[in-house]
């Protein structure tokens, strides 16, 4: 399969290669299996009551997010790793149990080139909104120092609120009497996740709230022309091709990798074998003999008496 038909085909089948919605869950559950095995040996090394903390801080400090600006400098890649590492096994599994179900629906609706970005955008946006609001919110501000921030709970948001967007009237499970529409299992989904945030854990709450804001203006956008995952999908597609031998140099057209440097012709021609052509055939052996036949005379008296014509 040449590389540009690999990049045509849509690929969202459960065991396909390039499945984005895989590879996010898969992420995300590397990271809490390998962060899980690290705490099991912190709690080998140290005394029980003290395990917890050193652990929070010598190993899962360097992937959660800081609320402090200056603790963010020093670890800048916080704001990424923060979107995939959970530390809680309940926590990881309804994430990715809803992930899964919207980013399903999502993939059948707009293809596999909208899960990541938007994704990543509720993540990104949760990550500001939970940034500013220990920064500038009175109540709040005294926790900064210590505050952290970690979990796909706000991109998983954003993928739900942007799947019910392009299509609220979506029905799942159709044979429950035509089936029950997309927005309805939204709306549990959202009052179960915020049902489970304490009302006191504001910088949370306004987290989830932010990545569903985000998967709203993604589509909002979206809608009015701007496809804000366009250049993410370029620099991954970049990426994965940068050794990729099949990738067409730069400046030819889809049309010259598919069929310009095809080594077969696009069709072989065959003549109809007719009595007349054959009499013909026949007759110009008579006069100027069998090697004035042109391949084409020859290959059709061949199949003539192949045929008994």
């Amino acid at each position: 399969m040449t590389y540009t038909e690999k990049q045509n085909k849509q690929r969202i089948t459960l065991g396909e290669s390039g499945n984005t919605l895989v590879m996010l869950i898969a992420i995300c559950g590397v990271m809490f299996v390998g962060l899980a095995f690290m705490k099991a040996i912190w709690f080998f090394r140290f005394p029980k009551e003290l395990a917890p903390s050193l652990f929070t801080k010598n190993v899962l400090g360097w992937f959660s997010m800081p609320a402090d600006v200056h603790s963010l400098l020093n670890r800048p890649w916080t704001v990424i790793t923060q979107m995939f590492v959970h530390d809680n096994i309940w926590k990881v599994f309804t994430n990715m149990l809803w992930l899964w179900c919207f980013g399903y629906i999502m993939q059948d609706l707009t293809g596999n080139k909208k899960i990541v970005p938007v994704f990543v955008y509720g993540a990104l946006g949760g990550a500001l909104a939970f940034l500013l609001a220990y920064n500038f919110l009175p109540s709040l501000k005294a926790y900064t120092a210590t505050a952290t921030t970690l979990g796909a709970s706000a991109g998983v948001m954003a993928v739900a609120v942007a799947t019910t967007l392009v299509s609220p009237g979506y029905r799942i499970f159709p044979l429950l009497k035509g089936g029950i529409p997309l927005w309805i299992l939204t709306v549990l989904y959202m009052t179960a996740d915020f049902a489970t945030v304490s009302i006191s854990d504001a910088g949370t709450l306004i987290t989830h709230f932010a990545g569903a804001l985000s998967g709203f203006l993604f589509i909002f956008f979206l809608r009015m022309g701007y496809d804000g995952g366009a250049w993410m999908n370029n620099l991954f597609d970049w990426i994965n091709n940068l050794f990729n031998p099949d990738k067409p140099a730069k400046g030819k057209s889809t049309q010259e990798d598919l069929f310009y440097k095809s080594t077969s012709a696009p069709f072989k021609k065959t003549p109809n074998v007719t009595q007349e052509r054959i009499d013909n055939i026949l007759d110009k052996i008579n006069y100027q003999g069998y090697q004035s036949l042109s391949d084409e005379e020859k290959d059709l008296l061949k199949r003539a008496g192949k045929e008994e014509l």
